[in-house]
């Protein structure tokens, strides 16, 4: 009895033992520790799965990678919320999760220049106030971070002929959270230089409080404000208010960007002479939405000029409310406002109301919408469309006698099922992900955690998101989308662990099911070759399941069945060497009745709903299931 007992624990502890040291090791294959998260996964799949098929390492290997003796320890943690969210960043660290940093307020000083070459996550409660002369440089500021949160509180405050210069302002960031407070308040003299501020970034957050209120004499200049980015919204509450001879510059704001609100809130009020110049203003933007509120209002003969504004946008929204109110002979210009691809919505509120003797000219606007409370007898108009069709007409092309614009479609974005032959030469669009690397949860951690947008406050505080971060709004947005009811014969689940999407694929699809997704990203935003193409099941209409990642702090996805499509796989081909580069997975959809007129397949290819079939390329990290051949 004595010796059967002492076996026993002498096995329990060299288990444990072996769980603790190989959840240190690299589980790529079945040989890893079972104890791990990517272990469980395995067998799982072994379970869930009925055939003997390849296994798809490329959805094994988004498994947490938590050990085993993390594995347990966050498991009992998740239990109390409280004491995960004191040992967050750990936890995010730990299991490749997105997360913000804390930055608690820094009261370090920079007396002299400095030249910053790179640099991130910082929090300067006072930087450069009251600097007589100098120079402050950052080249490369939060250069590619997940979510980079940099908070200036004051900046070049009450300095006097004191030079900034921001020459890269934290480029290709997801969930950006830029703050400056007060910056050049009081300044007199100098120059603030953005040269590219924020491009190429997902979901910014952007705030200028206070930016050159009662300066004196002082420049600011952005170069490229925003330009290509994804969603999030940036806001200017007072810009240049109360300046005095200081002028104002916006080279590129917002180009190209996608789903972008800009708000701009007492813009140059009461000051007094400057220069304030938009060069290029939501040019080529996709459903941007700008709010100018108190726009040069009580100013002393300033003079607006926005050259080129929201040209060639798509939809979305503008609204001036108080532009030039009450100014004293000032001057504004549209040299093009609104050439618009398809009509949006644009008001003017109180347009030059009260000002004595402005000038206000039109030379172009492009939209149907109202002016309410404007200056009739000294605002010129020189070319005004009344219908954005006329507008619509000069910017699309004639493609048998239907009107397409591909404008806003990437180019191979969407195409016919006829491409799909050996020999095709196509342009493939960007199929690179352009998501933060994360990994799932493990399911018993992911089930205990709150997910639903009546308890947003519990994990607003386990992830520290504050009300208005860019994490709360990243949270808000997933689950929102989540609870969104499913359209017409659609059946949809977000997934946040890879065991619930196996759950979800086979209760759709039957157990034997392979789960396919194109190779890699080679020939991306480039000429491609179809090689040899492959019809799966046969090449029949068929059922599928898609699934699309979703922004969140852990790995989530957005599946839903497909109902009546053909999945293919084909070699891809380059067009030179004829050396095959990537394996692709498309996926055509056969019916496509249900989808809005204005869809981006029908901007492309032309025609409408339900008198097409539509394909498209599964792009890097997305993926889609079908029933084994």
């Amino acid at each position: 009895m004595h010796t059967t007992k002492t076996l026993s624990l002498c096995m329990l502890l060299v288990l444990l033992f072996n769980v603790v040291v190989a959840g240190n090791e690299d589980n790529s294959g079945e040989s890893g520790n079972p104890f791990t998260p990517k272990g469980y996964l395995i067998r799982y799949w072994k379970k869930q799965v009925s055939n003997d098929l390849p296994k798809p390492w490329f959805l094994l290997n988004k498994a947490s990678p938590l050990n085993a003796a993390q594995y347990a320890t966050y498991t009992k943690l998740v239990a109390d919320q409280n004491a995960l969210s004191t040992q967050l960043h750990s936890f995010c660290s730990s299991a490749n999760l997105l997360c913000a940093p804390d930055l608690s307020p820094s009261l370090e000083k920079h007396s002299q220049d400095v030249n910053f070459a790179s640099y991130n996550d910082k929090n300067f409660t006072n930087y450069g106030t009251t600097r007589a002369g100098g120079f402050d440089g950052f080249k490369n500021y939060s250069d590619g971070e997940n979510i980079p949160v940099d908070s200036f509180r004051r900046y070049s405050r009450d300095s006097g002929g004191h030079d900034d210069r921001f020459s890269n302002y934290a480029p290709d960031g997801n969930v950006i959270d830029q703050s400056f407070n007060t910056y050049g308040t009081n300044a007199a003299g100098g120059t603030g230089k953005f040269t590219n501020y924020g491009p190429n970034v997902n979901v910014p957050n952007i705030k200028f409080t206070s930016y050159s209120d009662a300066a004196t004499g002082r420049n600011q200049d952005f170069t490229a404000y925003s330009q290509n980015a994804n969603a999030g919204d940036q806001s200017f509450s007072n810009y240049g208010k109360n300046g005095n001879g200081a002028d104002s510059k916006f080279t590129s704001y917002g180009t190209d960007t996608n789903v972008i609100g800009s708000t701009f809130t007492n813009y140059g009020q009461t000051a007094n002479g400057g220069n304030q110049n938009f060069t290029s203003y939501g040019t080529n933007g996709n459903v941007p939405e700008n709010n100018f509120k108190n726009y040069g209002a009580g100013g002393n003969g300033p003079t607006e000029t926005f050259t080129n504004y929201r040209d060639q946008a798509n939809v979305g929204d503008d609204n001036f409310q108080n532009y030039i109110k009450d100014t004293n002979a000032g001057e504004a210009n549209f040299v093009n406002y609104g050439q618009s691809f398809n009509e949006g919505t644009d008001k003017f509120t109180g347009y030059g109301k009260g000002a004595n003797d402005p000038k206000v000219n039109f030379k172009t606007y492009g939209v149907n919408n109202t002016f309410k409370d404007y200056v009739k007898d000294s605002a010129t108009f020189s070319n005004y469309h009344n219908k954005s069709s006329q507008v619509l007409a000069s910017l699309t092309e004639v493609n048998g006698g239907k009107m397409v614009n591909n404008r806003w479609v990437e180019p191979g974005k969407f195409f016919r099922e006829k491409m799909l032959k050996s020999g095709t030469i196509m342009p493939m669009p960007d199929i690179k992900d352009k998501m933060p690397k994360r990994s799932f949860l493990p399911r018993v951690i992911a089930a205990k955690l709150p997910f639903s947008t009546s308890k947003i406050g519990e994990m607003k505080k386990i992830f520290h998101a504050g009300d208005d971060s860019p994490v709360a709004k990243m949270i808000g947005d997933a689950l929102t989308e989540c609870e969104r009811a499913p359209s017409a014969g659609e059946t949809k689940r977000c997934i946040n662990s890879a065991e619930d999407m196996i759950d979800f694929a086979t209760s759709v699809l039957g157990r034997n099911v392979v789960v396919r997704t194109t190779e890699n990203t080679k020939g991306s935003k480039e000429n491609i070759i179809i090689g040899s193409v492959k019809g799966i099941n046969g090449g029949k209409v068929t059922k599928s399941v898609s699934c699309h990642q979703s922004l969140f702090p852990y790995l989530l996805y957005y599946c839903h069945s497909v109902p009546k499509v053909r999945v293919y796989e084909a070699d891809i081909l380059d067009p030179n060497s004829k050396a095959k580069i990537n394996h692709g997975v498309a996926i055509c959809h056969v019916d496509t009745s249900s989808w809005g007129p204005s869809h981006g397949a029908f901007v492309a290819l032309g025609s409408g709903p339900g008198k097409i079939e539509v394909c498209h390329w599964i792009f890097e990290n997305d993926m889609t299931w079908a029933i084994a051949d």
